[in-house]
C-alpha cells in the first residue's frame, strides 16, 4: 500500500496525480488490478432506494461499480433527510451490509462480496420510518423515528432477519428525535443519541437480546447527535453546538457503568467547525475524526489513555470544497484511508490517513446527484 509522505513536494506531486486520476475514472469502471476493499453509499431515494458500490484500489482510489435495490424505499428530500448515523451499515466482519428504507419501513440486508451485493432478505423494522442499524454477532438493533422512536431487535441467522418477541423499547418521549444507535464492543450495551432531547441513552442488553429500562444522561454540551463506541469501550459523542454560534461543534468522551450511568472524559473539546453530526474511529483505536458539514471540514483528535480527547495538529485535519455539505463519514477497514458524502456536491472526499493521524486530500469522486437526499456511506 502507497503511504503519502508529508512534505510540500512530495505532497504536490502525489495529489495532483491523485486528483487527475480521481477525474479520469470518476465514471468508469476499474481496468482490473489489485483491489483493497469497497465503499457504499445509498440513495434514499423515495420511490427505489439503492445502493451505488465502488471498488477500492489499493492507493484509495474508487471505481465506480453496481446499483443495487434494497427493494425498499427511502425518504427522499435534500440535505440530510434522516438526521442520523448508521442508516448504511456493514457488519463487524464486512460480510454483510445493512441498509434502512425509512419510506418503507424495512430493513434490507445484504451479502457483501469484494464491491458486489446480492439481496438476502428485507424484514419489517417493527417501527416506522427506520433511521439506523447497529450489529454484533447475530444481535441487530434498529432504531426507528416516527413518532416516540422506538429500538427494535432482531436476530440474524445467516438468512434471515428475525425480529425478537416482546423487544420492542422506546425512547425518552415524544419526538425525541433518535438519531444515531450503537453496541459496546462488549455487547452488553447499547446507547442511543437523541437529539431534541439533548439526551444520551443507555440500556443493557438481556442474554435473550431484549433491553433492560432506558437510563437517560442530559448532555451539558448542546446538539448532541451521534454516538460510536471505540474499541476499548470509550463512547465518544458528537455535538453540534449551540445555536448561532460560528464554528462551535464540539465532540466528548465518555465512560459506561455498568448500570448504565455515563461518566465524562473530554466533555465538550471544540471541533473548530459547524454542524458537526457524524464520526468515526480508526480500526486501531487512536484516531476519531468528526464531519464539519457546515464547514465542508474534518476535525481529528487523538483518542488517549483512559479516552482523553487531545486535537491533531491545529483540529481542522481535512477539508473539502466549499459548500460541499459533507454528511456522514466512513474509515476503510485498513484504517488507511477516510471517505465523506459531500452530499450537497454530489462527491465523495477521499482523504488518506497519515501515521501521526493527520489528513492529505486525495481530492473528491464525482459522479452523483446533487442534493437529493443521500444518506448514508460505509467503507471496508
Amino acid at each position: 500500500m502507497r503511504i503519502i509522505k508529508r512534505g510540500a513536494l512530495c505532497m504536490a506531486v502525489t495529489l495532483g496525480t491523485a486528483v487527475a486520476g480521481f477525474g479520469a475514472f470518476q465514471n468508469a469502471r476499474r481496468p482490473g488490478g489489485p483491489s483493497s476493499g469497497a465503499v457504499f453509499v445509498m440513495t434514499n431515494d423515495a420511490n427505489f432506494n439503492e445502493i451505488i458500490s465502488y471498488e477500492r484500489t489499493p492507493d484509495g482510489q474508487l471505481f465506480v461499480g453496481d446499483r443495487y435495490a434494497t427493494g425498499g424505499r427511502g425518504s427522499g428530500g435534500t440535505g440530510d433527510p434522516l438526521q442520523s448515523q448508521g442508516s448504511l451499515m456493514l457488519s463487524q466482519d464486512r460480510s454483510l451490509l445493512f441498509a434502512a428504507n425509512a419510506g418503507s419501513g424495512t430493513v434490507s440486508v445484504f451479502r457483501v462480496r469484494g464491491a458486489s451485493l446480492r439481496l438476502l432478505d428485507q424484514a419489517e423494522s417493527g417501527g416506522s420510518e427506520p433511521l439506523a442499524i447497529t450489529q454484533r454477532g447475530s444481535l441487530v438493533y434498529v432504531l426507528n423515528g416516527a413518532a416516540a422512536g422506538s429500538i427494535v431487535a432482531f436476530r440474524w441467522d445467516d438468512r434471515r432477519l428475525r425480529q425478537i418477541p416482546n423487544s420492542t423499547v422506546f425512547l425518552s418521549g415524544t419526538s425525541a428525535g433518535g438519531s444515531s444507535i450503537t453496541m459496546s464492543p462488549d455487547g452488553k450495551t447499547l446507547v442511543v443519541t437523541e437529539r431534541l432531547t439533548n439526551n444520551i441513552d443507555t440500556f443493557k442488553i438481556k442474554s435473550d437480546g431484549t433491553l433492560g429500562p432506558l437510563v437517560p444522561t442530559n448532555s451539558k454540551q448542546p446538539g448532541v447527535f451521534s454516538a460510536r463506541f471505540a474499541p476499548d469501550g470509550v463512547l465518544l459523542v458528537s455535538e453540534t453546538g449551540p445555536a448561532n454560534v460560528s464554528n462551535g461543534s464540539t465532540i466528548s468522551s465518555y465512560t459506561v457503568k455498568s448500570n448504565g450511568m455515563i461518566t465524562p472524559i473530554s466533555q465538550g473539546v471544540p471541533t473548530l467547525g459547524a454542524a458537526n453530526c457524524w464520526n468515526d474511529i480508526s480500526p486501531n483505536g487512536k484516531w476519531a475524526y468528526v464531519s464539519n458539514a457546515g464547514s465542508s471540514t474534518l476535525s481529528g483528535f487523538a483518542i488517549g489513555h483512559g479516552g482523553i480527547l487531545t486535537p491533531i495538529a491545529s483540529t481542522v485535519v481535512g477539508s473539502n470544497p466549499p459548500g460541499s455539505g459533507n454528511l456522514d463519514i466512513s474509515i476503510s477497514s485498513d484504517g488507511a484511508y477516510i471517505y465523506t458524502l459531500n452530499s450537497a456536491a454530489g462527491t465523495i472526499g477521499v482523504f488518506a490517513i497519515q501515521s501521526d493521524g493527520s489528513l492529505v486530500s486525495l481530492g473528491q469522486v464525482e459522479g452523483l446527484p446533487k442534493s437529493v437526499g443521500f444518506n448514508g456511506i460505509a467503507a471496508f
